[in-house]
């Protein structure tokens, strides 16, 4: 898991979130369906010290663990 900062803009309007997921393709996609119209960027650089996620695993959608096998 990797945490960014993703950029979220429509015109003169803009935000920033932190978005976690399996990669920054995938953060960019999260945001680019929750906001179809707007035009959606990863902020750089990137900070490595906030780029990986510790902590426990994701329950997937059957509710249980993922183990790496």
């Amino acid at each position: 898991m990797i945490k960014v900062s993703v950029e979220v803009r429509e015109g003169a309007t803009r935000f920033r979130v932190g978005v976690q997921a399996d990669s920054i393709n995938r953060a960019v996609s999260i945001m680019k369906r929750r906001h179809p119209d707007h035009d959606v960027r990863v902020v750089f650089p990137i900070e490595p010290e906030r780029f990986f996620v510790r902590g426990p695993k994701k329950i997937g959608e059957a509710g249980r663990r993922a183990v790496a096998g």
